[in-house]
């Protein structure tokens, strides 16, 4: 099926992005797309003025953070589909074709996978290793092997952006997003795309604060989403220091000296891991009896006509 570009919004949140704004813009009315909505985090450098000299639809958030202005953005994009992409001119306008296209053949949700192909100088050494072991992570967490779960290349179809039901405020949007498309169980394409070295502004992405935050992000979000992962990794911690200690007051009775408070202790420890772990199995089933419910209620409702 052939993509209609009039139903397409293009979604660009933006922060001091004046180097870019203007040319991004410029493509994509180039390639035929007219509805071209910023959302704006109070830039301070003109970025506001350039976009609509560009002739894009400009908003400014009111809240902080990238999370925000897509949160916002989804109550005011009135388009079936939207296109969503960093307003730094690392990614290519070019291929929004390729990430449109699997909107119009069934899936909701497309991640464009900047670690197929990254030119040289786009990512630092220590980006690059992170962004793997982030990815690696979350599959292990989240059992999806999305490829780039941190993509600011995102296609969507509208109701699958306002299904998600985001709330993260900061960087670790797109990683939410991820999850709950997991959640969701929604049909998700990734697609192998360009990434480019930013040229305009340095970035605003702290490797290490924002790294933690993002792991953070995708272990507190797992509790929903994979409990056997999140109660059983604190079960299994807890109950390995008990084991260790257990080992060490064995040893020290082996050699005559009793300690009865830490004994009590290491089997306290012990116990509670076993419990907590026991909690994620239960809830594990819970929530697979849950999702399989809502598959049935979904097959069971009649299709919706088309409008």
């Amino acid at each position: 099926m052939e993509i209609e570009r009039d139903q397409v919004c293009i979604l660009i949140p933006t922060l001091n992005e004046a180097p870019t704004i203007t040319e991004l813009i410029h493509a994509f009315h180039s390639l035929g797309y007219s509805h071209i909505m910023v959302m704006d985090g109070n830039s301070t450098d003109g970025t506001r003025d350039l976009a609509r000299k560009a002739g894009a639809e400009v908003h400014v958030q009111t809240g902080k953070g990238k999370g925000n202005a897509i949160i916002e953005a989804a109550d005011l994009i009135d388009l079936p589909y939207a296109l969503m992409l960093d307003g730094d001119g690392t990614y290519l306008p070019e291929d929004a074709e390729k990430m449109l296209a699997p909107l119009f053949k069934g899936y909701v949700h497309v991640i464009g996978d900047r670690l197929a192909y990254p030119e040289t100088g786009a990512f630092t050494r220590l980006n690059l290793f992170g962004n793997k072991v982030i990815n690696f992570f979350f599959k292990i967490a989240h059992g999806r092997d999305y490829h780039d779960i941190l993509s600011g290349y995102r296609a969507f179809t509208l109701s699958s952006l306002r299904e998600m039901n985001l709330k993260e405020a900061g960087f670790e949007i797109e990683t939410e997003m991820a999850v709950q498309s997991v959640k969701c169980d929604q049909r998700v394409a990734v697609i192998p795309t360009r990434y480019l070295p930013r040229p305009g502004t340095p970035t605003k992405l702290n490797p290490l604060q924002d790294g933690f935050r993002i792991v953070s992000a995708i272990y507190r979000l797992a509790k929903v989403n994979n409990p056997l992962f999140y109660f059983g990794l604190i079960g299994i911690g807890i109950a390995t220091v008990g084991g260790v200690l257990a080992l060490y007051v064995l040893y020290e009775w082996l050699n005559g000296i009793e300690h009865l408070p830490l004994t009590v202790l290491t089997v306290l420890l012990i116990v509670v891991g076993f419990e907590i772990f026991m909690f994620g199995v239960i809830s594990d089933m819970i929530l697979s009896f849950h999702r399989e419910m809502m598959r049935e209620i979904q097959r069971l409702q009649p299709p919706k006509k088309p409008e």
